[in-house]
């Protein structure tokens, strides 16, 4: 099965990517983080392709009956699912954003 690249960026990691931009990639170097906005890209894509991985492996453990289905189980499946189902809306969002910025760049006047 091929698990679909999605993208979960947490209010922290976006609020620093932003000063990291904003600041010209000065607030990577000084608060000891690697590379600047694609960096900070690449390890949301990163999580967030985890984030569909673990929801995966709970699914098919609930379905397969694995794991006793007092201790919250179900909630746990529930849970993944829901955090894999945001991240992909968040992908989409931002890849929608990204098309627009980018014909609306192509759009302006010489």
């Amino acid at each position: 099965m091929t698990a679909i690249p999605t993208i979960t960026v947490t209010p922290f990691a976006a609020a620093r990517a932003y000063g990291d931009t904003a600041s010209g990639g000065a607030g990577a170097a000084a608060g000891g983080g690697s590379g600047g906005f694609g960096a900070t890209l690449q390890r949301a894509i990163s999580g967030a392709i985890a984030d569909g991985q673990v929801a995966d492996r709970q699914a098919t453990g609930a379905i397969a009956g694995q794991g006793n289905p007092t201790d919250g189980n179900l909630t746990d499946v529930v849970t993944a699912v829901t955090r894999a189902e945001l991240a992909l809306q968040t992908a989409t969002a931002i890849r929608d954003r990204f098309v627009q910025a980018y014909q609306d760049v192509m759009q302006m006047p010489i």
